[in-house]
């Protein structure tokens, strides 16, 4: 979505009120949760549904 509105992180991260770090963490899906207040500040600078930035992968189980 950053790239389609042709916007950098650091300026998202400035609409959001959103550290970059926490924005990178979150970009490169090693955030483990995301509040709701977030999720929508971030569609709402993006003008998009969560759906466009949000996906579900299922966890691996690993035995030991």
């Amino acid at each position: 979505m950053l790239a389609k509105r042709k916007m950098q992180l650091k300026e998202l991260s400035e609409k959001v009120d959103i550290s970059v770090v926490n924005l990178s963490i979150l970009k490169t899906g090693k955030g483990k949760a995301i509040r709701f207040s977030t999720l929508e500040a971030l569609c709402k600078v993006l003008e998009c549904q969560p759906g466009d930035i949000l996906e579900y992968v299922e966890d691996k189980i690993v035995d030991l």
